[in-house]
């Protein structure tokens, strides 16, 4: 199979020392007190990555698991459950609450922009009887980036626990789990972190903790269950067999984070060159406001099918970026720049083949993207 360049906002490129971690001998993950320590020492490396002193756990399951397993461990039936919503998967953690029994109230954004906190601040003196509330740093079918800092302190000043889904900006984005007052921050394996899909990352506070204790009826889930996590080392007992071999590899995809002193700066400065090629180019951003560093949503010409000219890129210049879904299928691309995608030569490549295919499928460029591009980026 002949693997192509793959900048989609993820999953993507892994680089091969977690490859090779991953292809290690392996023991017992169950039974051998060293795996403990391993794993232990690996939350310990996340803690410092995601900057906090809350509890880490590494479960086995796509970052998907993440948002209904702190969904099913908090909630219990007839809770009110602030769901802020100005994208898809904001919008979709509506779907995880009301399957536990949650009673859902919408705060609804903008989708073009951030969430208004001075309106959201607005809502919440009005109405903030809330168990928790959900929220999405970066919403990767449109790459809008969400004030998450801002969010999470008018949430916790009202007692209102916190739950974050990092997954496409944790490693792109700065993230301060425990300045900026999130109870329950979720990552994912696949995305900036640039380790294979199959890991839900997330950190757990005290506060959270203690809400899934004091509920009056059990946790309707056992693999969705984050407290029978909580003495996992004390007890030295995993829930279910760890996949060990994936958490090898985290942990050294971890490690080469942490070894990259510029990798936010580095996303900062690669995202704000690729808008500034694209729009220079004559193409329309879908954000108006509100730019991810990890990903970039391109509105598709008048006369492109998205899907001809995605095909296109992948046959003639082995390039494979994404179309969206939901509300924007069929109306604009992605370009994801996170991670190990996150390279000059790779963006500049992937401008150029968006280029020359918008080119032979019609569509003539005002200005040579690459060029912007490589003008701009530092």
């Amino acid at each position: 199979m002949k693997v192509p360049q793959i900048m989609t906002p993820g999953p993507t490129e892994v680089r091969e020392n977690v490859r090779m971690a991953r292809a290690l001998a392996t023991t017992n993950p169950d039974l051998d007190p060293q795996f403990y320590e391993f794993y232990k020492e690996t939350c310990g490396k996340i803690g410092e990555f995601l900057k906090t002193k809350n509890s880490i756990r590494v479960l086995s399951g796509e970052g998907i698991l993440g948002l209904e397993a702190a969904c099913a461990s908090l909630t219990e039936i007839g809770d009110r459950v602030l769901v802020i919503d100005n994208g898809i998967f904001g919008e979709g953690f509506a779907d995880f609450v009301k399957m536990y029994g949650g009673e859902v109230v919408f705060f609804k954004g903008d989708r073009r922009h951030k969430i208004n906190t001075l309106k959201l601040e607005e809502f919440l003196e009005k109405d903030n009887d809330f168990k928790y509330a959900t929220v999405v740093h970066c919403d990767t079918p449109s790459g809008v980036l969400n004030d998450i800092d801002s969010i999470c302190h008018l949430l916790k000043a009202r007692g209102i626990l916190t739950v974050v889904d990092s997954v496409a900006a944790m490693g792109g984005e700065d993230i301060r789990v425990d300045e900026w007052k999130i109870d329950i921050a979720l990552g994912a394996s696949q995305k900036c972190i640039s380790a294979p899909a199959g890991l839900t990352l997330l950190s757990i506070s005290e506060d959270a903790f203690k809400s899934m204790e004091q509920r009056k009826s059990p946790i309707a889930s056992y693999y969705c269950n984050l407290l029978v996590w909580k003495s996992y080392y004390d007890d030295k007992w995993f829930p279910y067999t760890p996949p060990i071999s994936d958490i090898i590899g985290l942990r050294q995809a971890i490690d080469n984070i942490l070894e990259d002193k510029e990798i936010i700066a580095r996303h900062d400065s690669i995202s704000k060159a690729t808008r500034k090629a694209i729009t220079q180019g004559g193409l329309n951003l879908y954000i108006k406001e509100g730019y991810s560093n990890t990903v970039t949503v391109i509105e598709i010409p008048n006369g492109i099918n998205d899907k001809e000219l995605l095909k296109y890129m992948l046959k003639e210049f082995n390039v494979f970026i994404a179309g969206s879904f939901g509300y924007l299928q069929g109306e604009v691309i992605r370009i994801g720049h996170m991670g190990e995608n996150a390279k000059k030569d790779k963006v500049a490549y992937t401008l150029l083949a968006l280029q020359n295919s918008l080119k032979a499928l019609g569509f003539q460029c005002k200005k040579d993207m690459v060029e912007v591009f490589f003008s701009e980026v530092h």
